[in-house]
């Protein structure tokens, strides 16, 4: 069995001097911070899964979700892959599931 891991490198970071980060020191006081909603995570566990194409079938469904921000999948080739989502909670578990099922695969149990 293989195993794949993709990484989409979707994560978002802030710069510690809480500004935009180019240097411009914005964060010293002149720009007025955005507050950022709480991204809710949800993990799933899909079969079916044996390769690149499948992960990007997963993602793409996934992320055509209203509020999914970041879809990670940890691909166990033939086995049960991983499937790890952080939402801003638009999106319901039903929604998650019916997302994989239009995919091509299904939860495992």
């Amino acid at each position: 069995m293989t195993e794949q891991r993709i990484d989409l490198g979707l994560t978002a970071t802030t710069p510690a001097s809480g500004g935009c980060g180019d240097g411009c020191g914005c964060g010293a006081g002149g720009v007025a911070s955005t507050p950022t909603t709480q991204a809710a995570t949800s993990e799933l566990r899909v079969e079916g899964m044996t390769c690149g194409h499948c992960v990007r079938a997963v993602t793409e469904e996934l992320t055509a979700l209203d509020g999914v921000e970041v879809v990670d999948v940890e691909l166990h080739d033939g086995g049960v892959s991983v499937v790890r989502i952080a939402s801003t909670g638009a999106a319901s578990e039903n929604d998650l599931a019916a997302a994989i099922d239009e995919a091509g695969y299904t939860l495992a149990r």
